[in-house]
């Protein structure tokens, strides 16, 4: 008998991400999902039902949530990140008690979204579990916090962290994040999409700039550590076509099933500040011709997923070191299921499908037909999967 779930998604009724979600019910047979708006949420007007299954989606694509939660006008503006995540928080965890009360069912564990929406949280988390990850001496609970440029500053001084990723605790889109590098000369530079106005305000920019002074760096960076700063090594990545790459792997239920190279000129790979996709092909070509294995890349993703048991669905930033021989992972996106038009990895069980669809399949896999495919070799570590809701 075809299950007939009731199924509510949090997020942007208007958005991409809610419009993909809906695309994948309708093309599995299955009702629209309910959409409750992030503001509803925000102001306690969310209501939940017995049966219901309540999928938590990104409120990033929300102008009126956005404001709500990090209290700018601008969605533009830089500042605000502590705010938002001190306010995400305490939003998700009164969706949890009013959907539980309600009789429905959550299907993302609020205690690791915490965690993943705070990348020294989740740093830490990852080292504990083993997964490899860049040096950094903002990691774990216990870490000292950086109160502005002078930290920064000394850390510099450290050998390993001449060239040092400076991200907001709680950013994302590569919102606030500066390559910053310095030479045994004490010259300092930072790339950056930061754009500082001169009253001080900072905006995101889709253009990568550089900053050569450190007068203005370290503007930067005081405005930015009041929100929470992450400071991790830059490793060396390896390149594609000259450019400098890494992937973005998609993990459903402990099970890699889509990816994506991206390759930039920039230190930032993000696709809206000039990355473009890479070829996948290329890429495990080189893993092979350097004598390493794909399914040994995949592993070290489904890895980092497993240490996050209680969400479904990642997106794991994979960083393949120079040569492609070795990886490490730069952080887990507990929304990093958007890429549009990309379907399954061979063997995935996913090849026919979109990140949306195979997550339906996983959610409800009497209503999906997946395609025959050979099975990829799975590690008793990347067994783990997230909660169950079926």
């Amino acid at each position: 008998m075809t299950v007939r779930p009731r199924l509510v998604v949090v997020g942007d009724p208007a958005g991409r991400r809610v419009a993909f979600f809906q695309d994948a019910l309708r093309t599995a047979g299955l009702p629209g999902a309910r959409v409750v708006s992030w503001p509803d949420v925000l102001r306690g007007r969310a209501r939940f039902a017995a049966g219901e299954t309540v999928r938590i989606d990104s409120p990033g694509e929300d102008p009126e949530a956005d404001r709500l939660l990090r209290g700018v006008d601008d969605p533009a503006r830089v500042e605000g990140s502590g705010r938002w995540y001190a306010r995400f928080t305490t939003a998700v965890g009164g969706l949890a008690e009013t959907a539980g009360e309600a009789g429905a069912t959550l299907v993302n564990d609020p205690a690791e979204l915490a965690v993943l929406f705070d990348k020294r949280l989740s740093h830490g988390r990852l080292r504990a579990a083993g997964v490899p990850v860049p040096e950094s001496p903002t990691s774990g609970p216990t870490a000292p916090a950086v109160a502005g440029w002078a930290d920064i500053r000394a850390l510099l001084d450290v050998p390993g962290l001449r060239r040092v990723f400076v991200k907001l605790a709680h950013g994302s889109s590569a919102s606030g994040v500066l390559a910053v590098e310095t030479n045994g000369a004490g010259r300092i530079q930072a790339t950056t999409s930061v754009e500082r106005r001169p009253d001080g305000r900072l905006f995101n920019s889709l253009r990568v700039r550089r900053y050569t002074t450190e007068h203005e760096i370290a503007a930067i960076v005081d405005a930015l550590a009041p929100d929470g700063l992450h400071v991790e090594r830059w490793l060396p990545k390896a390149t594609q076509g000259g450019r400098a790459a890494d992937l973005r792997v998609v993990v459903i239920d402990g099970r890699a099933t889509h990816a994506v190279v991206r390759t930039s000129r920039s230190p930032m790979t993000n696709l809206h500040l000039g990355g473009a996709r890479g070829d996948l092909t290329a890429a495990r070509a080189a893993i092979a011709a350097a004598g390493g294995r794909w399914e040994d890349a995949l592993d070290v993703c489904e890895r980092a997923a497993a240490a996050f048991p209680g969400t479904r669905c990642v997106g794991v930033d994979l960083l393949p070191a120079t040569g492609w021989r070795r990886f490490a992972v730069g952080e887990v996106n507990a929304f990093g299921d958007l890429l549009p038009c990309l379907t399954g990895l061979p063997g995935s069980g996913a090849e026919s499908l979109d990140t949306y669809a195979a997550q339906v399949a996983a959610q409800y896999p009497a209503t999906v037909t997946r395609p025959a495919s050979p099975t990829r070799p799975t590690s008793a570590s990347s067994r783990t999967t997230g909660t169950s809701t079926t």
